[in-house]
């Protein structure tokens, strides 16, 4: 009989189960989760100061995985959210000697920039770098007794094809390109997008790595949950 006379079609493949249906439910859960973190957005947390006044220990992070994305030609970059790493953007990378560290950090020097420090004013091809969000500790040059000359001072150098310069927006306290050279682009992961959480926690809390320092961390985060939660840092946009 046809079914266009409003009789019922039954299938002849027997009924899932209710625990296959949850199962089902999860495998595609977790599948997008895992293709989310992969190629879209990832959470990442702050441990260290090189970033402040701009990022502070304890902020958590979402970064945008697919800004920088490869494309197959200009069509699919107009129609994509996607752009070039430009000067001024805030990067989380692999560390080159330590892949498995991730460190965020400020684009200074694209490829074929020439790059050099004096006196920690930053020129980029013969011209002084505007940098409003360097951030200096207070009680000024004299009183901290900065004296690095290798951190202050920097002999002009020319960014390689594919690589970039970058620098800490806390100059003085920053482990970064004018220590270790300068950041290949494959070991670019994302662009920092938003502060979605931010906790007031020593660094050493968040530097932790043996089970029994996780664990006496996260007692005390949870303890103090409230009272040194940063509520004025939510929904940041990380500039």
């Amino acid at each position: 009989m046809s079914p266009t006379d409003g009789t019922q079609v039954e299938s002849s493949s027997p009924p899932k189960s209710t625990l296959r249906e949850y199962f089902e439910s999860i495998c595609v859960a977790v599948i997008l989760a895992l293709f989310i973190r992969t190629f879209v957005i990832q959470a990442f947390k702050i441990p260290t100061g090189s970033m402040i006044d701009n990022l502070l220990i304890g902020d958590h992070l979402l970064v945008n995985k697919m800004v920088y994305s490869p494309t197959a030609g200009d069509v699919e970059k107009e129609l994509l959210p996607v752009k070039d790493i430009r000067r001024g953007d805030v990067i989380v990378f692999k560390y080159p000697s330590e892949p498995e560290r991730d460190f965020i950090k400020r684009v200074i020097g694209l490829p074929g920039d020439a790059i050099r420090i004096e006196e920690k004013t930053v020129y980029v091809n013969g011209e002084p770098l505007q940098e409003d969000y360097v951030y200096y500790p207070p009680g000024g040059k004299e009183e901290e007794g900065y004296s690095d000359y290798r951190r202050d001072n920097m002999p002009e150098m020319i960014v390689p094809p594919n690589q970039y310069f970058v620098m800490g927006d806390n100059r003085d306290n920053s482990h970064d390109s004018r220590f270790w050279g300068t950041l290949p682009r494959d070991l670019v992961k994302g662009r920092a997008l938003i502060i979605y959480w931010s906790f007031e926690a020593p660094g050493e809390a968040y530097l932790a790595t043996s089970m029994v320092d996780r664990i006496k961390g996260w007692a005390w985060m949870v303890v103090n949950f409230y009272d040194k939660t940063r509520k004025d840092r939510f929904f940041r946009l990380v500039r």
